[in-house]
């Protein structure tokens, strides 16, 4: 596939997005919040390019596959929400569809999710898929499983595939499946479970809907968790409260952040730490979409404060931690990517603190932001019609 460059700064991607009121950020430092000026995109002095490499349906999620003796290189893989998984060479843009994929309900933000490979893949090709599954009376919910990726001999296929994990209760409504994935540092396997719209879950210790969970590599739940002692579900919960997460990266530090959805405004980042309870819906710096103010009280009821968020939203679709050499003043940067913000956001992080440094207007619903093998940025747009979600990447100008 031709790839079409298009040169820009940080200034003609703000230009791009048309004018309009500046958003205000906020950051949070244990139970202090302090409101702070938003820093605007026309500030960023540092130039990328940014070319277009391929274009998909309705495109959530990708994944580098990683290379190995010379083998998939700059291959990755990327999910459609129609049920679609696709093995892509960026640097032509040439793809394949992926057989195999579990059957998927597509309906409202329901569909196929998030594609993650295991730490081990060079040994055991595995990759893991999160989905909404149709459950009965109308009802779905998420779930995920791992099969074996087979490349390299025909059509590329997923060969065993085999559910780990669903979210219980399964209940009516399509939104807020949430259903992201990171492996840590130690192999273990967390997983965003949004609340489903169903609020109130978010706080039952016997829901999964509106935690973040930890689980083996095969789903099982991690012994000596922080609510292990309750029995049940809750051996898989690692924080609670949660809204719908749709984004989970780990820091070179180790430390766990995650970004959230806010009702109407009060998009979050998150300090994940274990045993903590986010508020939702208790606590939040949004208020709900028929009206009524939410307590903005965090930390004063026992709630863990959000160490950045946004009023107004910018409806974070995902998150990355950049580590690449590419772009060397950006290594330990979060980038958060923003759907009705159509911005890509820059995050400094210095240990527990969070402060926005830039954002540049996409012009696009942004789903979400990954990084390439050789420390690219790519970026995946939020397809409303089919052949119009791109695959962007950003490298530096020369």
């Amino acid at each position: 596939m031709h790839l079409r460059l298009l040169h820009v700064s940080a200034i003609a991607l703000l230009a791009a997005c048309g004018t309009g009121p500046s958003p205000t950020a906020a950051s949070a430092n244990n139970a202090a919040v302090e409101q702070s000026a938003p820093a605007e995109a026309t500030r960023g002095s540092h130039e990328f390019t940014v070319s277009e490499v391929a274009t998909f349906s309705t495109p959530w999620a990708m994944e580098f596959l990683p290379a190995s003796g010379g083998r998939n290189a700059n291959m990755a893989l990327v999910t459609e929400r129609e049920g679609n998984l696709w093995l892509v060479d960026v640097t032509s843009g040439q793809r394949q569809q992926v057989s195999g994929v579990p059957s998927v309900r597509v309906a409202g933000q329901g569909g196929l999710g998030d594609v993650v490979v295991h730490p081990e893949f060079a040994g055991n090709r595995r990759i893991y898929l999160s989905y909404a599954e149709a459950g009965p009376n109308e009802t779905a919910g998420a779930a995920l499983g791992y099969g074996t990726l087979v490349i390299g001999q025909g059509q590329p296929r997923i060969e065993g595939f085999r559910v780990i994990w669903r979210q219980m209760p399964k209940v009516t409504g399509n939104g807020h499946f949430a259903h992201r994935m990171v492996f840590a540092p130690d192999g273990h396997l967390f997983v965003t479970s949004g609340d489903r719209e169903k609020m109130q879950p978010a706080q039952d210790m016997a829901s999964d809907l509106g935690k973040i969970m930890r689980m083996t590599a095969e789903g099982e739940p991690v012994p000596g968790g922080p609510y292990a002692d309750r029995g049940g579900r809750a051996a898989y919960y690692w924080s609670i409260g949660h809204r719908n997460p749709l984004g989970i990266a780990f820091a070179p530090d180790g430390r766990l952040w995650s970004s959230e959805m806010g009702p109407r405004h009060g998009d979050e980042l998150n300090l994940i730490l274990p045993g903590r309870n986010y508020g939702w819906p208790e606590a939040s710096y949004g208020s709900h979409y028929r009206g009524g103010a939410i307590p903005d009280e965090h930390a004063p009821r026992g709630f863990e404060e959000p160490k950045l968020w946004w009023t107004p939203a910018i409806s974070p679709g995902g998150l990355l931690i950049y580590t690449g050499d590419l772009f060397p003043r950006w290594r330990g940067n979060a980038f958060v990517p923003g759907l009705s913000g159509q911005n890509l956001v820059r995050v400094e992080l210095d240990g527990e603190r969070a402060r926005e440094a830039e954002r540049w207007g996409m012009n696009a619903r942004i789903r979400a932001v990954e990084q390439g093998p050789r420390g690219e940025i790519y970026l995946l747009e939020d397809g409303r019609s089919p052949g119009k979600g791109r695959l962007l990447r950003l490298e530096p100008r020369r």
